[in-house]
């Protein structure tokens, strides 16, 4: 079980056992997700632990005149700490102790802006390790102990370990989210938000306004609320106008859609960036920019489709249309303002992006040391989005005169469905935490050797693969991540990990059929048949997806590093 077709055939059991476990025996994502992290944790080899625990570790070495260690400061790595010298054989799988040695001083790297640290050995011959034909690495003496611990750790405790992680990593921002989602929707915030940009684009131009909005609104709500909320609104225009239905249901669909998959906070990208290690800040602005693009063609698309198709108005199980005339007659002036609606959504997008501007080695060095605490304070994901989580809750206490008793009632439900969501996104990262344990940055070391578009359409590929075969998006994108965070993060990718996150989100897009829970709720509220579903927002979501690898494809070729 120790090969390469040990590692293929642990992944492939853990991916069949999300993937069937969801669709044969209708699991709960959660219990699908954990179940898959126990039986990887469970048929991974001993000897695979050490050498994930020893790798992660540990720093590579080059040994020419002079033994150089490929780390520096930012590792912790400063000169006059003892390391212990390890050669691994060809293969990279044995590794034996060959010398001590101490680190000496830190220079600029010949390539990139890396810092190298020479070494002197202090134990053992170095001049004898110049003509093997073996690779080194070094690792610190208290490291070396770590990772005979956490190789001996039991089961349990791995996935434990994995699953606590990442909780660590997403749950304050996941149930902050929630609560924000939650308000919006009861203090009318979210009403407002879209009956402003409706009022800012005119009724010819509602459909520009439904993709703004879903766009928007799904930044920090869930899809599938953002669809509730925005269909009356759809519905309610087609009656209006008496047509262009099939356009105003397409146009909420590509908005919300794409926010869903590739801007944090919502659950997927979040947890993508998290485990490849990319910084939110750049997560946001660079999710936000691809997504729109595809957005864009989601919209091309259904302009195109409404001049050929026209889908009648029906009433749905959850509104009739009797409901939905009710429903548009609340008056304006019971709705917050505009400004005060959007801050929610505005305040951490643009704290996590000062702080990730502020940070960039550019630009640092200019601004006071002062000033750089407290915007990476304000600016830190947790802090923001409780900041505007508050927001949230004190428009909701004072647009509808709530008690601080009934603000319990609406955070609680909040953080009933939040709890899902931090259950099956820790989940997810358990699965991916026990995945990299097994080697299976290994089992695809070559990838950074390879161009960095194969790379991106791989990931593509390897989410769309998982997304059809199980429906989740949210699914798709963990386990996803999960296979490919080992070579995100061992820093050898030649081009900025964001791509790579990208290329996930938009995978997670095709193919949107009936073991899709989106699909559902798109075609039951909106009053569609299947046979519709499938032929109007499978095919759009699948070429929005596409659409947004291009633009990624675009990005990393000529922008590889920015």
């Amino acid at each position: 079980m120790d090969s390469t077709w040990g590692i293929v055939f642990i992944l492939l059991a853990g991916v069949v056992v999300v993937v069937g476990s969801i669709l044969l025996f209708r699991l709960h994502a959660f219990l699908a997700l954990i179940s898959a992290a126990f039986l990887v944790a469970l048929l991974t080899p001993h000897s695979a632990l050490e050498r994930y625990h020893f790798r992660t570790a540990s720093y590579q070495v080059e040994l020419n005149d002079e033994l150089i260690i490929k780390a520096g400061p930012k590792q912790g790595v400063e000169p006059g700490m003892l390391y212990l010298l390890f050669a691994l054989d060809e293969d990279g799988k044995e590794f034996q102790q060959v010398a001590k040695v101490r680190t000496l001083k830190t220079r600029n790297a010949d390539e990139g802006d890396a810092k190298w640290t020479t070494a002197e050995a202090t134990e053992g011959n170095l001049a004898d390790l110049s003509s093997m034909n073996t690779s080194l690495r070094v690792i610190h003496s208290l490291d070396f102990k770590a990772v005979k611990k956490s190789a001996n750790a039991t089961i349990g405790s791995r996935v434990a370990s994995g699953f606590g992680g990442t909780c660590v990593k997403i749950g304050i921002l996941i149930a902050m989210a929630a609560i924000i989602g939650k308000c919006l929707l009861d203090s009318g915030a979210a009403d407002r938000i879209v009956r402003t940009i409706l009022g800012w684009f005119g009724e010819k131009a509602a459909p520009v306004a439904f993709m703004s909005s879903g766009f928007f609104l799904g930044i920090p709500v869930f899809f599938d609320t953002v669809f509730y909320l925005m269909i009356p609104l759809g519905k309610a225009m087609r009656l209006r106008t008496g047509k262009n239905y099939i356009l105003y249901v397409l146009t909420i669909v590509c908005g919300a859609t794409m926010a869903h998959s590739l801007v944090p906070p919502t659950p997927g990208p979040l947890l993508v960036a998290e485990e490849l290690g990319v910084d939110l800040g750049v997560m946001i602005l660079g999710g936000t920019i691809v997504g729109l693009f595809a957005a864009a063609f989601g919209y091309l698309y259904a302009t195109i489709l409404n001049k050929r198709v026209e889908l009648p108005l029906r009433d749905s199980p959850d509104f009739s249309l009797e409901d939905l005339e009710k429903s548009m007659e609340v008056d304006e002036k019971e709705l917050p303002p505009f400004w005060v609606a959007s801050l929610p959504i505005l305040l951490p997008v643009v704290l996590i992006s000062m702080q990730t501007i502020v940070s960039h080695d550019s630009i640092s060095g200019s601004v006071n040391d002062s000033v750089k605490r407290i915007i990476a304070t304000l600016g830190d994901k947790n802090v923001a989005l409780i900041l505007s989580a508050m927001i949230a809750m004190a428009t909701l206490i004072k647009q509808k005169r709530r008690s601080f008793q009934e603000l319990s009632v609406s955070v609680q439900s909040a953080l009933a469905s939040g709890g899902v969501i931090i259950l099956i996104t820790a989940a997810g990262g358990a699965f991916g935490q026990v995945l990299r344990e097994t080697g299976v940055a290994e089992l695809i070391k070559n990838l950074p050797d390879a161009s960095p578009q194969v790379i991106c359409a791989l990931a593509f590929l390897i989410t769309t693969a998982i997304r059809t075969a199980q429906g989740s998006a949210s699914v798709a994108m963990i386990t996803a991540a999960g296979i490919l965070s080992g070579i995100a993060r061992d820093g050898n990718l030649p081009f900025e990990t964001f791509y790579l996150a990208a290329a996930i989100g938009c995978g997670s897009k095709p193919i949107a059929w009936m073991n899709d829970s989106g699909f559902w709720v798109i075609t039951k509220m909106s009053g569609m048949t299947e046979s519709e579903g499938l032929k109007y927002i499978t095919p759009m979501t699948g070429c929005m997806g596409v659409v947004g690898l291009i633009v990624v494809l675009i990005g990393v070729t000529f922008f590889p590093n920015f």
